[in-house]
């Protein structure tokens, strides 16, 4: 294994440039260096990795130094981090698959390895959960960010897989696009599905497929869930929706069903005293808008509806701005509520928050 690795190394250092320019696209070349911002591949000026060779006693082509953290290492590094990959069997066939090399024989393994679980499953979605990562400096970050979303605090529901199967149809191949991988979980926190949104490398939109949404598992009553359940929450549709929302309320819960239908569907927190029900400017969330208010009222639950001046919230954030969602949602909310979730925080993105009066 040792000595396949190094043998790898060797062949990486050799393109070492072909590299850079796939696995850290972010960067760019800068005399004898590839500079980007991380071994993560992103934007920035920290990290430097060598093309060439140096002189005797230099370090040689495809080692890399981020001057930032102080973080070292060679190409098979690059790889692993930017794949967000786990198993290193896994990191050198990506570096065979980038080189056209054969695929290695497999070696004997005596772990125990999981058990097959049905494609769809709620098992499924809690492996694919699982094996994604944090979007800190990733593509779902600069997607978000994209669509005016810049409060991303405490959203750990959410994460980021760089390389998640898409299918077009059940006999077509499969692809493979980063994407945004939501946990749908149940009253109690456990994971029951989770949602997919493929996106585009660049991070500026969604991926350029059929349906770059998909979800799997069980979520009928459940959902994605922004802050922990409290006496007042707010349930709405799409991720993106909610997050706006949460951009002006963020200490407010808040719940993203994924769907029209499931949105009529949501279980209540056994604390939930008023919702608020995030209405999309169409048909559809006209109708999950009138069956959810009639459950909740039927509960004891004091049902308000909020609605967009566009499609959704997040375009009322897109076209207008952080103000004017802000005065929007004031008229709309109950008294004591204004008080109490609408923020005078404008979120820069930057870990500062500046006040603004209501």
């Amino acid at each position: 294994m040792a000595r396949d690795a190094a043998d790898l190394v060797r062949r990486l250092a050799r393109e070492a440039e072909a590299v850079c320019r796939h696995y850290l696209s972010n960067g760019r070349r800068v005399g004898n260096y590839w500079q980007v911002g991380d071994i993560r591949n992103t934007s920035g000026r920290s990290m430097f990795v060598r093309l060439k060779g140096a002189d005797a006693g230099g370090r040689p082509a495809g080692k890399w130094t981020d001057a930032a953290t102080g973080e070292h290492g060679d190409l098979l590094d690059v790889i692993r981090e930017s794949c967000g990959l786990l198993d290193f069997h896994d990191v050198t066939e990506e570096a065979r698959r980038f080189l056209s090399l054969p695929r290695s024989e497999p070696e004997p393994d005596c772990r125990p390895r999981p058990s097959p679980v049905p494609t769809g499953s709620p098992e499924s979605a809690r492996r694919l959960f699982a094996m994604s990562k944090p979007i800190a400096g990733t593509v779902v970050e600069a997607y978000l960010r994209e669509r005016g979303i810049t409060n991303l605090h405490g959203i750990a529901s959410l994460r980021f897989h760089p390389r998640c199967y898409y299918r077009p149809e059940a006999d077509a191949p499969t692809e493979t696009w980063p994407a945004m991988i939501a946990a749908v979980t149940d009253l109690q926190g456990y994971i029951t599905g989770a949602h997919r949104t493929w996106l585009d490398p660049s991070g500026r939109d969604k991926a350029p497929v059929d349906t770059p949404r998909r979800a799997m598992g069980h979520l009928l009553g459940h959902a994605v869930r922004f802050g922990p359940a409290s006496d007042v929450m707010a349930a709405g549709e799409g991720i993106e929706t909610m997050l706006s929302l949460r951009c002006v309320m963020p200490s407010m819960a808040m719940v993203a069903a994924l769907s029209a239908a499931h949105l009529g569907a949501i279980f209540f927190p056994a604390a939930l005293r008023r919702l608020y029900v995030v209405r999309d400017n169409d048909p559809a969330g006209d109708g999950a808008v009138a069956g959810l208010f009639d459950r909740a009222q039927s509960a004891g639950i004091e049902a308000m509806v909020l609605s967009p001046q566009c499609g959704d919230l997040n375009e009322d954030l897109l076209n207008f701005d952080i103000d004017a969602l802000r005065a929007a949602l004031h008229i709309q909310l109950a008294p004591q509520d204004v008080t109490r979730y609408l923020s005078t925080r404008v979120w820069s993105g930057t870990g500062d928050e500046a006040h603004t009066p209501l």
